[in-house]
């Protein structure tokens, strides 16, 4: 268990700095806001060109990413479908829904990668499907709620060739696809300011919390509380039945897709929410409530299947 340990003690050392920067003031009121658009801007869509530019994508073709895949359009679909029915709006179902089904596979992900399944490669086709096709699909619909459809056509059709996130991410698959070797000179810079990009999103976290409420409480409590049972347990259990019942897989490809999906919701949504002005209570109480489950999930999950 040293890796699940090892990578919610960082999480939790980083957002703690974060939260004693808020309660101090040291960068200001705007601090947080600041830290947001850097890291949606500038440092996330760096970090997304060099993973992606540098990632096998071949790896994106399995019966583990199938079963990932399926299950994380099955919570997020039980919570659209909620939030359709219960009239939440585009914006809270979308951010909901993120919350239900995007896993942290990047900075949690990859050292339970490593101390849990042994291999750190694990994570990444989960982390190529989240950001190849949901991220795009999410933002996209966020930009054109926001927009609230008074964008002629034409449009609405390049909203994800707008947004950073997506204009990041399709640079560094482009890259990874055609091969293209780019200098040094060139991706150190690009690499050093996508570095910028978890430290901030968790500094931005820590400072939100500061004269925040107990979470799962207020107006967006229901949306929270269904966000965070689908995600600590509606995806790990949809990813067992789906891997065991339908693709018949067993042992190490087993514990390998459960663990995964039993990841908490990453900590980026609360970055989307934040720079589109929408659910921003909504994905940081999910966010720390599903991390602090998922502790004792994945404990579970581990010694079940492990």
């Amino acid at each position: 268990m040293q890796g699940v340990l090892t990578g919610f003690a960082v999480i939790a050392v980083v957002i703690a700095v974060g939260y004693l920067i808020g309660r101090r003031g040291h960068l200001g009121d705007n601090g947080r806001e600041v830290l947001t658009k850097l890291a949606f801007h500038v440092a996330s869509p760096a970090l997304l060109f060099t993973t992606l530019a540098r990632a096998d994508l071949s790896m994106v073709f399995s019966s583990r990413l199938v079963v990932t895949a399926l299950s994380t359009a099955a919570v997020a679909g039980v919570f659209v479908a909620v939030g359709v029915v219960r009239g939440w709006g585009v914006g809270r179902t979308t951010i909901g829904a993120l919350c239900s089904s995007y896993v942290n596979s990047g900075n949690l992900g990859i050292p339970i990668a490593v101390y849990v399944l042994g291999d750190a490669s694990l994570v990444a086709p989960v982390l190529l499907f989240q950001l190849l096709l949901l991220t795009p699909i999410a933002l996209t619909v966020l930009d054109l709620s926001a927009r609230d459809g008074k964008d002629p056509l034409w449009l609405r059709l390049l909203t994800p060739l707008r947004n950073p996130i997506a204009v990041g991410s399709l640079a560094g698959v482009a890259v990874s696809a055609t091969g293209l070797r780019i200098p040094s000179a060139v991706m150190d810079p690009v690499t050093l300011i996508g570095n910028m990009s978890v430290p901030a999103v968790l500094l931005a976290f820590g400072i939100s919390l500061c004269g925040s409420t107990m979470p799962g409480r207020g107006p967006d409590r229901h949306l929270v509380l269904l966000s965070v049972a689908l995600k600590s347990v509606g995806q790990p259990a949809a990813a067992w039945a789906l891997a065991v019942g339908v693709f018949g897989l067993r042992g190490h490809q087993l514990l390998d897709v459960v663990v995964t999906s039993a990841l908490p919701a990453a900590q980026n949504l609360y970055t989307y929410a934040s720079s589109y002005r929408v659910g921003e209570r909504l994905a940081r109480d999910a966010i720390l409530v599903s991390t602090v489950l998922s502790v004792p999930v994945l404990v579970v999950v581990a010694a079940l299947l492990g």
